[in-house]
């Protein structure tokens, strides 16, 4: 399947499993430059991505009537969160824990990792 073939399945699509998810958002850093389209880096990128839907599961604490498909398009609309968590997660590679560092003048600070959960609540159904 080509590029333009995925995406025509990615926006027309709500039956995209879990794994083609990760697939997708590691392929998502390549297409923005975070990182560079080599294995090492790849697999680097996605146990983060695969961490953060994890975290994203335990934050909605899913109803057990939840199909893997309901979870999977619930996942999907939150895509941007699991994005911008794996990301925050690859950023700290080397510098796990800090919230700030300094070095030769320059300065740095980072943001509450929680932040990357905005929105992310547990599922309430009626």
């Amino acid at each position: 399947m080509n590029r333009a073939e995925e995406g025509d399945r990615k926006a027309g699509s709500d039956d995209m499993t879990i794994d083609e998810l990760v697939q997708d958002i590691v392929e998502d850093f390549v297409d923005d430059g975070v990182i560079k389209d080599e294995e090492s880096q790849k697999r680097q990128i996605k146990v983060k991505v695969k961490n953060a839907i994890n975290e994203v599961k335990l934050r909605r604490s899913y109803p057990s009537s939840f199909s893997d498909k309901d979870i999977s398009n619930d996942l999907e609309s939150l895509r941007s969160n699991i994005y911008a968590l794996a990301l925050y997660d690859y950023n700290q590679i080397g510098a796990e824990g800090q919230t700030s560092h300094s070095s030769n003048g320059t300065s740095r600070t980072w943001k509450s990792r929680d932040e990357c959960l905005n929105g992310v609540f547990a599922w309430a159904g009626i």
